[in-house]
């Protein structure tokens, strides 16, 4: 049977009818990812024992009756989120031989719920990058077509998605890395509200910014897996208090919805089949009788620039761990401290951690953090209150996720600012602390998936998951050979 296709309300049932045991759908999900492992690489490590032994786990709890909403059910999740026993690399060799003593709480709550994790997925190393080319374990390839990138840096999520290979993924997004690889994979990334969701066991590219979420076939089961680790844990002090569950938000009815348009990301540098496939969106939710209004977001040319200096500053802040003495890779060769330093971050880390980290040291440095950094603070504010100005008209905004799609590996490894600006159209997002989701939407002439973007209000998931769940309901959605292999 094929229990890759099933959505999360489907598994549910099957396995509280005791039509399929939680064991029988872990070995199903086990085989696929061996099956086709060596073609896609979308996982570092795959958790055999542990996840059959939480499968038993499972069903002994639904044969008790006592059954949650993720019992039984199988996830993947990017190495950058730690899950106590496992190795937890972030795709550098850095941490190749690090075992997380402690589970992130997404992972905890997971747990908790009774669900299997089946292993931990590839990534560009420690989450900087379009591509999933950039890991330490090798690149990671888009199921629609083994030549081409999945994008990044939460690649491995969402091709391993894209292939079958398990229901749902947990990726981070810390620019686009849930999003952009959701398109180019043609499955659907939530990245939920800054605060929404607990940081505590993600570790750290930019504080900031990062934020864990959903990759999986549909709105409703990135609804289901959102409600699944949304957890006060107390040890995020960044988290928002109180947020209720999502609870009934399919059967609202969208009509009357406003649907902003920015025009800055429908301009120059968005790929012609990529505008014409997520217009066609536009004239779908038109239908549905939503109002489209034209707006604007001016900000949107310098946002790039902004993103890279904050991020790379933090991310040099947040690195500055990797020293060779607490944890992770120590170099050999050395005579005193200060050489050992140097030897183990020039062995441990890859060429694009260390041009992040340079960037953001010299935006820090003294005599151009006012001329850098700060001005990208100032316009990261500027950037939150356009948003807020369109919200003022709009429910939702809609974008392209990527201004093209699924590029061949290799392709712009020569020259990284191509690679930056593939994210025109994400980092706004993030800058702004905001919700948005990407949906497929339509392939180009090569049979490339198109993803859309909604992006909703602080805090407005519910209204963006409705939205995009409407529209999967009336559009065609065209899966991977993969994921449609037995």
């Amino acid at each position: 049977m094929n229990f890759h296709l099933k959505s999360f309300k489907e598994l549910r049932y099957l396995l509280d009818n005791h039509d399929i045991t939680a064991v029988e759908l872990t070995q199903h999900f086990l085989a696929r990812a061996k099956k086709v492992e060596g073609e896609i690489n979308s996982y570092i490590t795959l958790c055999e024992k542990e996840a059959l032994e939480q499968a038993e786990a499972a069903q002994k709890r639904i044969d008790a009756g006592d059954i949650a909403p993720m019992t039984g059910i199988p996830v993947a999740i990017k190495d950058n989120i730690c899950t106590k026993g496992v190795r937890t690399s972030c795709g550098s060799k850095m941490l190749d031989t690090f075992i997380a003593p402690y589970d992130a709480t997404v992972v905890a709550a997971l747990k908790a719920q009774g669900a299997v994790i089946l292993g931990k997925n590839n990534m560009d190393e420690f989450a900087m990058g379009a591509s999933t080319t950039t890991s330490y374990y090798g690149t990671c390839r888009n199921p629609y077509d083994i030549s081409r990138v999945p994008g990044g840096s939460s690649g491995g999520s969402a091709a391993c998605v894209s292939a079958g290979l398990a229901p749902a993924s947990l990726g981070s997004d810390t620019g686009g890395s849930i999003r952009q690889p959701a398109s180019f994979c043609g499955v659907t990334g939530l990245k939920p509200t800054y605060g929404r969701v607990s940081r505590y066991g993600l570790v750290a590219f930019a504080s900031s910014l990062d934020q864990i979420g959903p990759i999986a076939k549909s709105a409703r089961d990135c609804a289901y897996l959102l409600d699944a680790i949304t957890y006060d844990d107390g040890h995020d002090m960044t988290l928002a208090k109180g947020l209720a569950p999502l609870g009934d938000i399919f059967d609202k009815d969208i009509s009357g919805k406003k649907i902003g348009l920015p025009k800055e990301f429908f301009a120059e540098g968005i790929a012609p089949q990529v505008k014409e496939a997520v217009m066609s969106a536009v004239l779908k939710y038109k239908e549905m009788g939503c109002e489209i209004v034209d707006v604007s977001l001016p900000s949107l040319p310098y946002a790039i620039a902004a993103y890279y200096l904050i991020a790379s500053a933090e991310a040099s802040s947040n690195l500055a761990r990797y020293d060779g003495v607490k944890y992770g890779h120590r170099s050999g060769e050395g005579d005193t401290f200060e050489e050992v330093l140097i030897n183990t971050r020039n062995e441990g880390f890859g060429d694009e951690v260390k041009r992040r980290i340079l960037l953001g040291t010299y935006a820090l440095s003294s005599g151009y953090f006012d001329a850098y950094y700060k001005k990208a603070t100032l316009l990261r504010e500027k950037i939150r209150k356009e948003y807020e100005a369109i919200f003022e008209e709009c429910d939702v905004i809609l974008t392209p996720t990527a201004p093209d799609t699924a590029f061949k590996i290799g392709e712009k490894s020569d020259d990284p600012t191509q690679m930056y600006l593939a994210d025109i159209c994400t980092v706004t997002v993030n800058i702004a602390g905001l919700p948005a989701i990407s949906v497929p939407c339509g392939n180009d002439s090569e049979g490339m998936p198109i993803g859309f973007s909604l992006v909703g209000k602080a805090f407005d998931e519910a209204v963006i998951l409705n939205m995009a769940d409407k529209y999967e309901r009336v559009s065609e959605r065209v899966l991977s050979d993969y994921m449609l292999q037995d």
